[in-house]
């Protein structure tokens, strides 16, 4: 598993250089991508296609190649295979043969963006891309509300205001995030703030919206978010109570939002004091 540049062809390591010269072949993501880096270096070795749109036979011939003793390299198109990009069924099925699987460690965006963030690294997780379409998305940062690690997503230039604001709907806008465009390319960026200034940086110039980005967003307080939850609520009931009981408000509510009835319930009269 190689781990190539993610845009500054000078990130490769020497191992890396060394480890492409020397295997009998080069299983790659994009081989046309690939090309542009063998040839700057020099690289003549043979290149396959292998991608996540690759049949399961794909991966045989690669394995059978190896099982007769040849060395095969796998690359994406940039940073570290596997990492939101492919190879996961042919590690997998290199494995079930007891083949050896060596990483040849090197760049990766996620990484990368996290050291730079000025965000906790003592703990965190990757969350690769959210779904594009809205409703999968919610769901998924619904369930990631109450994270607490530092998160970290990759997204693509067409969704990156989208899924800010979406992020703004389901954590706090003040929560503190970093965005990095254009991680080690010519155009690089960062904008270091809060969800709700980060919109606005993005619109600030149309710019900063081009190129891939990678998103990485502060864990949220256990404390901070239950008393939102139960602002929110407090609000909902309100609104519910326009048509119904308070009674009947605050259980449907507290249902919904899975709260305590009797929690939400308290804090409605006190409100009403």
């Amino acid at each position: 598993m190689v781990a190539t540049p993610i845009g500054n062809l000078a990130d490769i390591s020497l191992r890396a250089i060394e480890v492409l010269k020397q295997v009998e072949l080069i299983a790659a993501e994009d081989t046309r991508q690939t090309h542009k880096l063998l040839n700057h270096y020099g690289i003549t070795t043979r290149l396959t296609a292998y991608h996540d749109f690759s049949d399961q036979s794909a991966s045989q011939r690669i394995v059978q190649r190896l099982n007769q003793g040849e060395s095969v390299a796998l690359v994406s198109d940039a940073g570290t295979p596997l990492i939101s990009d492919p190879g996961y069924g042919l590690v997998a099925a290199a494995r079930s043969y007891g083949l050896s699987v060596i990483p040849i460690p090197g760049p990766s965006a996620l990484i990368g963006a996290l050291s730079v963030a000025g965000l906790p690294t003592d703990r965190f997780c990757f969350e690769g891309f959210l779904p594009a379409k809205a409703g999968p998305r919610d769901k998924r940062l619904m369930a990631l509300a109450t994270e607490q690690r530092t998160m970290i997503f990759y997204e693509a230039p067409h969704r990156i205001n989208a899924m800010l604001q979406s992020c703004a709907s389901h954590f706090e806008s003040s929560r503190q995030v970093f965005l990095g465009r254009e991680l080690t390319k010519k155009f690089e960026q960062h904008f270091c703030g809060t969800l709700a200034l980060a919109r606005a940086w993005l619109a600030e110039d149309e710019n900063h919206m081009k190129g891939e980005f990678v998103v990485v967003i502060a864990g949220g307080d256990e404390i901070a978010w239950q008393k939102a939850r139960l602002e929110k609520a407090e609000g909902l009931v309100a609104e519910l109570r326009k048509e119904m009981s308070m009674k009947k408000a605050v259980a449907f509510i507290s249902t919904f939002l899975g709260l305590s009835k009797n929690e939400l319930y308290r804090r409605v009269l006190e409100r009403d004091q």
